[in-house]
């Protein structure tokens, strides 16, 4: 059975990933069950493996922590969900395609609970909304927004680190990086886009749709 914990308050970042680095340990030595942890963190920037100094546009604005995980460079803040998912792939099958196939098709459940049709691009790890509402691109192709990152790292085939969902945080605070890397598109919110969904109300969404890509 997969253990569910949400921590109250804004957890600092370090803490956060400490206690990932060790409950991963735990989880491969047997020590302790799997676990998906719901988190909100101060406002800060996360460089990934793959980050860019040039896509850190103004370094000074917050504090930025490099990791380990996947992806360019991301924020994290008060009213964005974190989801720390510790999953053994061991039982799960080694497969990371598969398994962060996975967790976008989790987001993509969650988020159909509200009616609201989360897609994804190939090239473009994420969950995205199609903005018909908005001017199109220069090329004339739909303006996108992104809703959810995802980010995963393992150890012995352990998974840590997870994703992000969008749900009142200041869209503003995404001005100092270029996103995931990615020019163009946009990101966008679940209260942005007009859906008064709470914090809880995103967890209970996260809870009953698990299952379906991760049973138990």
């Amino acid at each position: 059975m997969t253990e569910w914990t949400t921590l109250p308050g804004l957890t600092p970042y370090p803490d956060a990933v400490g206690a990932m680095e060790a409950r991963v340990a735990d989880i491969h030595a047997g020590r302790a069950p799997e676990a998906v942890w719901l988190v909100e963190h101060p406002p800060i920037y996360t460089a990934g493996t793959s980050a860019r100094e040039a896509d850190l546009t103004d370094p000074g604005r917050f504090p930025v922590f490099a990791t380990g995980r996947g992806g360019q460079f991301t924020y994290h803040g008060p009213g964005q969900r974190v989801v720390y998912a510790m999953l053994d792939l061991n039982r799960r099958g080694r497969d990371v395609r598969s398994f962060v196939a996975g967790l976008e098709g989790w987001v993509i459940d969650a988020l159909a609970e509200f009616g609201l049709s989360g897609e994804i691009r190939a090239g473009r790890v994420g969950v995205w909304i199609a903005r018909p509402d908005k001017p199109p691109l220069p090329d004339g192709s739909m303006r996108e927004d992104k809703i959810a990152a995802i980010g995963v790292k393992l150890r012995r085939w352990v998974s840590f680190h997870g994703l992000a969902i969008n749900v009142e945080p200041d869209l503003s605070h995404y001005d100092g990086i270029v996103p995931c890397g990615i020019v163009g598109h946009g990101v966008t919110s679940l209260v942005d886009l007009g859906l008064p969904v709470t914090m809880g109300d995103l967890d209970a969404a996260l809870r009953v749709t698990f299952d379906r890509r991760f049973g138990g």
